[in-house]
């Protein structure tokens, strides 16, 4: 979905199936000149939206906008951040130039999955998601006999030093072929697991499997009520087991990527 503004731009479609847009220009209408400071949010619900956008920001620019920002909080195809052989397409790369070619004034974006998004987008302010974690701990009953658990050391780096809470922090083993998580073992503060409330954070999931993984085993540590925020969520999470183990209480996440409906999941919204 996108917006200018506040205002969710309608897509529609010729019969061919390319993109039909009808959007006024803000204040125009007005007595008064239009608005040449625009705000466009986009969150993302599919790759075809980057057209839309595209579009959307030629026509702005065409009638005096001179003054646009981009408010993205999820930054697609953040997980392809690397290359390891030649074919291997460096999309995240790529679909930062095309950012970058639009010449925003500056494009926001909500806890980045690397920092290699930081680097590769002109422009960018970086916001944390402390005031989303901040807000599950008051939903899960504050910070009294809590322990935050994050599920590597680079998650652990990302947001330890954002709160004085004991941690612990998960160390995962891997099929590399494959990709899936064999096991996770826990180090940091492992006696402030058992019999106390466990809160995971993570920047992002999808069907959960790192998650499930680490409930399971701070259930074998002893641990008592877990929860899981995170800040882009995929709707396949309704797909994997961090749902349907029972090990995690409640999920918390942003409205950034997920459209998804579930009683035991909680949306926050961007804005």
């Amino acid at each position: 979905m996108i917006r200018i503004n506040e205002n969710d731009v309608n897509v529609n479609k010729f019969p061919d199936g390319t993109i039909l847009l009808k959007e006024q220009i803000p204040g125009e209408c007005e007595k008064e000149k239009p608005q040449r400071k625009v705000k466009l949010t986009w969150l993302f619900e599919s790759n075809e939206e980057l057209v839309t956008l595209i579009y959307l920001a030629g026509h702005l620019r065409a009638h005096g906008i001179t003054d646009l920002s981009l408010d993205m909080p999820y930054i697609p195809n953040a997980r392809q951040d690397r290359v390891k052989g030649e074919e291997d397409v460096f999309t995240l790369k790529y679909f930062a130039e095309v950012i970058n070619w639009l010449h925003f004034e500056s494009v926001t974006v909500l806890d980045p999955h690397s920092s290699v998004s930081e680097a590769l987008i002109d422009r960018i302010q970086v916001k944390t998601p402390e005031t989303f974690i901040r807000q599950v701990m008051e939903r899960i009953g504050g910070t009294e006999n809590l322990t935050m658990f994050y599920p590597d050391e680079g998650a652990c780096k990302r947001y330890s030093g954002m709160f004085c809470i004991p941690y612990a922090f998960g160390i995962k083993s891997r099929d590399w072929k494959t990709g899936d998580i064999q096991g996770l073992e826990v180090s940091g503060m492992t006696d402030c697991i058992r019999g106390r409330k466990i809160l995971i954070i993570d920047d992002i999931s999808s069907r959960g499997g790192t998650f499930y993984f680490s409930a399971r085993k701070l259930k074998e540590l002893g641990a008592g009520e877990i929860y899981l925020y995170i800040s882009h969520c995929e709707n396949s999470i309704l797909e994997g087991d961090v749902l349907t183990s029972g090990l995690i209480r409640r999920v918390f996440t942003t409205n950034s990527i997920f459209t998804g409906k579930d009683e035991r999941i909680e949306v926050f919204a961007y804005e």
